[in-house]
């Protein structure tokens, strides 16, 4: 008997053990990053509609073509978002949207439309439309990264050599 309660006690303290170290796990980077990318999210529609505001406001549009499981697609969002300089520059010349790729909706149709080759480029990469939607780039990310996230110089030389 009291062999099978120091088991129990072990039992139920390794169960313990277990929960208490489930709870305390540290976020990743991924993990509290923002997931900027919708899979379920009508992508053609979405970009005619920037389509016709770009051409309202005399804008171009990029295309941020990647998704949430991709680190440096994170990394780039959170770029834009947390530096003041890029931030500007985005907001006063373009409309932004994320192009998600994924298993769950892979755009066929889209990325065939305006980028039948990005995929050999890696993610994420940009795609550049003026504002009557128009592709006039497609930007690989790699020579924009600094380390282990973005380059302010190249990001903007990037950006305005588009505005």
């Amino acid at each position: 008997m009291k062999k099978m309660i120091s088991f129990l006690f072990l039992l139920l303290g390794t169960f313990s053990i277990n929960e208490l170290a489930a709870q305390t796990q540290v976020p990743t980077e991924k993990d509290r990053l923002q997931k900027p990318y919708h899979p379920e999210a009508d992508a053609q529609r979405d970009i005619d509609s920037l389509i016709n505001k770009a051409g309202l406001e005399n804008k171009h549009i990029i295309l941020q073509a990647g998704g949430n499981w991709c680190i440096w697609c994170l990394r780039f969002n959170e770029f834009i978002h947390t530096n003041e300089a890029v931030k500007n520059a985005l907001a006063a010349n373009f409309l932004y949207y994320h192009l998600n790729y994924s298993p769950e909706n892979k755009n066929v149709e889209v990325f065939k439309k305006y980028a039948p080759e990005g995929s050999k480029l890696g993610y994420p990469f940009f795609i550049v439309l003026d504002k009557k939607g128009n592709v006039v780039a497609i930007q690989e990310s790699g020579s924009l990264e600094s380390g282990k996230g973005y380059d302010e110089e190249k990001v903007l030389k990037f950006f305005n050599s588009w505005k």
